[in-house]
């Protein structure tokens, strides 16, 4: 049995149709026009996304016993309000210059500042603006998922895993830029960032929240689901993230070649490129490495050099064998065959090669 590709651009739909509708309502068209640039952006950046935190969150509810309630569209999409928020402000903290193939928000905002020629500092203003605009993403997040109208008994016994997985998000983004200021690195720390930063927030945050909105509070199956499966995949999910943020298809990621490394990202990838790499090429490595004026040549010798230790294998193979566990988690878990399929299928989809 497989899911029809229907139902998953079905649930796309309707998670689009939700987004808009609350952006909308927030910053109509024909209200403040200074808030314009605000809903532009907002509405271009969520425009885009694979909508795959709503859709763990949706399928959890469905596995746990979930019918046809409008309300988890809705819930389901905050979810991307969330990540949109964490988008915008991980781009100011690197100073990345694209995201999804657009300008990232605080360029987008400086070149507002300088096409009209305002007064100050463009870049200050467009880091300024992002920081509120990502704040307000936040916010909405929060007010698209107690407004989703799903019963308030399931909201509730929900709440305390929503604002949980908030707090770890932040906590993620911290340890990442913990990582990149000390310099640690070490297997251990990589893998606990990319836990915290995306694994939990990405995969077995959501899936825990439709289990828990569907089964009314934290059963232990409940539990032992969202370990076994939704961690492997968030870390599976985050190493796959990692590998093309150096080896990814600008066309296909959105963002300039090599981008992870000339922000200096502390990843499983380096960490393993470290620990095996001659003394000369781990000492280029730490040279390059943050170097946010390397070019396509330094990108190139990095590459090299991951290649040439056989950390990109390994990484490759790590993500094989989390997924391999995931999926194998699955066949024990007691939730309904289509959203056993659904979830094997998403958990391939996250973690699929894409350079």
């Amino acid at each position: 049995m497989t899911i029809d590709a229907a139902s998953m651009d079905d649930l796309r739909s309707q998670v689009d149709l939700r987004l808009r509708e609350f952006v909308e309502r927030r910053l109509p068209s024909d209200g403040e026009p200074d808030f314009r640039p605000l809903r532009d952006a907002a509405e271009d950046l969520l425009a885009g996304g694979k909508r795959l935190r709503p859709a763990f969150c949706y399928w959890g509810w469905r596995a746990a016993g979930g019918g046809d309630e409008p309300g988890v569209f809705s819930a389901a999409a905050s979810l991307e309000l969330l990540q949109a928020s964490a988008l915008v402000h991980d781009d100011v903290m690197d100073k990345s210059d694209l995201r999804r193939g657009m300008p990232a928000a605080h360029r987008r905002f400086q070149a507002l500042h300088e096409k009209s020629a305002w007064h100050g500092s463009a870049e200050q203003f467009g880091e300024g603006a992002a920081i509120l605009l990502g704040n307000l993403l936040l916010i909405w997040s929060g007010e698209m998922w107690r407004t989703s109208g799903l019963p308030a008994r399931a909201l509730a016994a929900a709440q305390p895993v929503h604002d949980h997985m908030r707090t770890e998000l932040m906590c993620g983004q911290y340890l990442d830029l913990l990582e990149q200021a000390n310099g640690e690195n070490t297997f251990d720390s990589a893998l606990r960032v990319a836990l915290y930063k995306s694994g939990k927030y990405s995969v077995e945050q959501p899936l825990r929240l439709g289990l828990v909105l569907a089964a009314g509070g934290r059963l232990p199956w409940v539990d032992e689901l969202c370990t076994t499966y939704g961690t492997r995949v968030g870390i599976a999910f985050q190493l796959r993230d990692d590998i093309l943020g150096v080896f990814g298809d600008p066309a296909t990621t959105g963002k300039p070649a090599g981008d992870d490394l000339r922000e200096g990202k502390r990843t499983m990838l380096v960490a393993r490129t470290l620990a095996a790499a001659s003394p000369a090429g781990a000492a280029t490595v730490r040279r390059l490495l943050g170097d946010p004026g390397l070019d396509g040549d330094g990108v190139a010798a990095l590459r090299d050099i991951i290649e040439g230790t056989g950390a990109l294998r390994e990484c490759e193979d790590m993500i094989a064998d989390y997924l391999g566990e995931a999926l194998a988690s699955l066949e024990q878990a007691p939730i309904i065959a289509e959203a056993r399929t659904a979830l094997s299928e998403l958990a391939v989809a996250a973690t699929a090669r894409k350079t």
